[in-house]
């Protein structure tokens, strides 16, 4: 460009304009940078509506998935987790470390046996070489793959199962690894575990699932049907339960009247109990499970329940009481002895499973800072309103029905025999179903007592007129105590002694 042109473009720029008498090239900087601002504007707009076409595809996935009318409620997917190692001049000294499992892999029937040799660290180990193989990334075939149960499914055949792991097919996620829906070549309905390899952690959940429950086979526990092993990749194949999961239902978006009724409720709290008994009694060495909460409990249509989630599972040999390791669980489920010293064993499952049944019957989370002071923590705020006489004020909202009041504080009752602090208290899992069943439990005892007091009833009556503790008591307080203490020569709470 000429000297003569630069100059003719400088005066023609400095010429002033009819816009407020600005000059012609602040004019054109102005248009510049307003289309510049424009186009920004609606990238963002794009970006927004493309992460909320995202987020409302996510939450309908799994009404898609199923194809029924009704979706699942969403709620929170966060797994919450208590890590602490016990001092290691605390921790009580083990007796016995549970025994390592062992595959004869030279018998037709695939024997699963025992050794004597013990864990060589503080968290008691059960796995060996023999079923758990190499895991390393070199892609050999680990020995787990020949178990004897299960089906070895390869990556790619997975991959094609749930769309190359996409994340439309995404109905689960946690600090473990992403839960996807998957259609295999014969039409099966699967749901497919891809744990994440952090620090190791997908090893060691392959392992404690796979030896937990390979080849458990119950109504009431979520079955594990294959598994694959290829590279960096561990994936569990389990069978798809297509009704979401308990807390969804109980915390989730279900309008103001839950479908939950009293009868599906006790379904659940009954054949959850009975996947924990299976666990505990029905298996050697005995399962516990350490995680028991309502985002593990799933559903189907029929809402049958059944327990899911091992990854932190222990097996414990029934020669031994206790095995102490990392504490680890959900925060307002764990067992109060249990995170305090680290000491674990089935009755550590029996709190979780206590805290359960008061979600349940409330509808409340173990723990909800939002609520007023004194209702923070359901297991104080519910023995408070049973020890004042209103049981019938702790009943879910969005129930449809009122429960009756002797089933109310049947099941009432068990919740705070689980929830016991002396964990010797609690019941056996086994027990808990014959209360949970027994339809005459709350009058059980005064039968029994009401027989045997005919002689003596004169004898109590004079000690209730020159006991001054006594003698202002309501009619029939005193009976209900007497009863109370008389069970099983046990001394409960007061919440307990109430309904009692």
């Amino acid at each position: 460009m000429t000297v003569y042109d630069a100059a003719f473009v400088n005066t023609e720029l400095s010429k002033p304009t009819s816009i407020f008498g600005l000059k012609l090239w602040v004019v054109i900087g102005i248009f510049v940078g307003a289309v510049i601002v424009v186009i920004l504007f609606l990238l963002s707009l794009c970006i927004t509506a493309a992460r909320r076409r995202s987020t409302t595809k996510r939450h309908h996935r799994a009404g898609k998935i199923s194809g029924a009318a009704e979706l699942t409620p969403v709620v929170s997917k966060e797994i919450q987790e208590i890590v602490h190692d016990s001092h290691p001049d605390q921790r009580p000294v083990v007796p016995q470390a549970v025994p390592d499992i062992q595959i004869d892999m030279g018998k037709v029937e695939h024997r699963v046996v025992f050794s004597d040799r013990g864990a060589s660290s503080g968290e008691s180990k059960a796995t060996s070489g023999a079923d758990t193989g190499s895991f390393g990334g070199s892609g050999q075939l680990p020995e787990v793959s020949h178990l004897g149960w299960g089906r070895w499914y390869t990556l790619r055949e997975l991959e094609a199962a749930t769309n190359g792991l996409s994340d439309e097919n995404v109905i689960g996620e946690g600090g473990y690894g992403i839960v996807y829906y998957g259609v295999l070549t014969d039409n099966t309905r699967v749901a497919v575990k891809n744990l994440l390899n952090n620090r190791g952690q997908a090893e060691k959940e392959f392992k404690v699932e796979v030896e937990a429950i390979g080849r458990v086979r119950h109504k009431n526990l979520v079955r594990l049907l294959g598994y694959c092993v290829e590279g960096a990749y561990r994936m569990l194949v389990y069978e798809y339960v297509d009704n979401g999961n308990l807390e969804q239902w109980l915390h989730g978006d279900v309008g103001e009247v839950s479908p939950l009724t009293w009868e599906i409720r006790m379904n659940i709290i009954l054949g959850t109990a009975k996947g924990l008994a299976y666990l505990h009694e029905g298996l050697e060495p005995k399962v516990v499970h350490r995680d028991i909460k309502s985002s593990n409990i799933l559903l189907d249509r029929q809402w049958n329940s059944k327990v899911s989630d091992f990854g932190l599972a222990k097996l414990l040999n029934s020669e031994i009481t206790y095995v102490t390791t990392r504490v680890m669980g959900t925060f307002g489920y764990v067992a109060p002895e249990y995170a305090c010293t680290g000491m674990l064993n089935e009755k550590s499952d029996v709190y979780s499973f206590g805290i359960l049944i008061m979600e349940i019957i409330t509808g409340r989370s173990p723990v909800d800072y939002s609520r007023p002071q004194g209702e923070v923590n359901l297991v104080d705020w519910l023995k408070t309103m049973v020890g004042n006489r209103k049981s019938e004020e702790v009943v879910d909202p969005k129930l449809p029905e009122m429960p009756a009041s002797k089933a109310l504080k049947r099941v009432l009752l068990v919740a705070l025999r689980c929830v016991d602090p002396d964990a010797q208290k609690r019941p056996k899992m086994g027990h808990v179903i014959h209360m949970l069943e027994a339809d005459d439990l709350l009058f059980r005892d005064e039968r029994r007592m009401g027989k045997e007091s005919t002689s003596s009833r004169r004898d109590f009556k004079e000690h209730n007129l020159t006991d001054p503790k006594l003698v202002n008591k309501p009619h029939g307080e005193g009976a209900s105590d007497a009863t109370s203490e008389g069970d099983s020569g046990r001394n409960h709470d007061p919440a307990t002694r109430r309904i009692l």
